[in-house]
């Protein structure tokens, strides 16, 4: 009689521990969305307030409009459109210069064997470990005195701006793309040395068909953190119609008497809308690529 009871206690036992665990998990899912979800209330809920003090910000504004909208869109003294385009152009060229330089760097040093190999990607993991903060005077200088001897480049320029997202992002992005290359076979490679092919028929035509999970996962996280830098634009790009969307926004809440929150808020919020569009149709591509190029560094 005991152990029928004991057989019968179980099955029960299971059920109870099973849905203790699925209310557990709703209760954590809830927490979380909620922790992600409110802050983006409160911004738009500020951006539907007429009233552009702060202080006075409630979540659900009596007297809720779209004015702040119509002020950042409308208004002549600030190019909003203007910044939106600069941010897309800088961002996405630059996300494929990124692309191009890191892919033929990483090839380099998962396919070849040379002299200061080794201490060449030490070197580039340690100097990615410093803030980029620390590096704001040597840019600005090092920007300025290229622009002296070739102005395209110069400060001022998106093309120098480019260039500086371009060589600050490669020291991650090469170990990633490394980490992913040493997972393919190298008797690929061999296998089309024997056949006549030169090393770059291998990278173009084997190598980089292979990379595509990588490649995407290198181009999102690219485009998003250059699309949001703030501190080397603003640093670099002094003229209104120049900056990006991160810096022209600062306009409205630099001032010390002429703070406008609301317009701020609608502002991010439009400025948001690409960021959030590429996480929602890539992020399954943004998991996969990490994961898989994580399985060999």
């Amino acid at each position: 009689m005991s152990d029928s009871k004991s057989v019968t206690h179980k099955p029960q036992s299971i059920k109870r521990s099973k849905r203790i665990g699925l209310v557990l998990r709703w209760l954590l899912a809830i927490v979380l969305v909620t922790f992600s979800i409110f802050p983006v209330l409160w911004i738009f809920s500020a951006a539907i307030n007429p009233v552009t003090d702060m202080a006075n910000q409630q979540l659900i504004p009596p007297n809720a409009n779209f004015s702040n909208f119509k002020e950042l869109t409308t208004n002549p003294i600030f190019p909003f459109f203007t910044w939106m385009k600069n941010s897309l152009k800088v961002s996405t060229l630059s996300t494929l210069l990124t692309l191009t330089l890191t892919t033929m760097a990483a090839f380099a040093f998962s396919r070849f064997r040379f002299t200061g190999r080794q201490t060449l990607l030490k070197s580039i993991l340690l100097i990615q470990s410093f803030p980029n903060l620390l590096a704001i005077v040597a840019l600005f200088t090092i920007i300025k005195q290229l622009g002296d001897v070739f102005p395209p480049l110069g400060l001022n320029t998106h093309a120098g701006l480019i260039l500086v997202y371009s060589g600050g992002a490669m020291g991650m992005n090469i170990w990633l793309m490394k980490g992913y290359m040493d997972t393919i076979p190298r008797d690929i490679d061999e296998s089309a040395h024997v056949d006549g092919a030169t090393d770059w028929q291998v990278f173009s035509k084997l190598i980089l068909p292979l990379l595509r999970p990588i490649l995407t996962v290198i181009a999102i996280l690219s485009f998003i953190g250059t699309y949001g830098e703030f501190i080397i634009a603003r640093t670099l790009l002094t003229k209104r119609e120049l900056q990006t969307a991160m810096v022209g926004l600062q306009i409205f809440t630099a001032g010390q008497y002429t703070q406008n929150w609301g317009v701020f808020a609608a502002g991010a919020l439009i400025a948001a809308l690409p960021i959030m569009t590429i996480y929602l149709i890539l992020q399954d591509q943004i998991v996969g690529g990490l994961t898989q190029g994580a399985v060999k560094g």
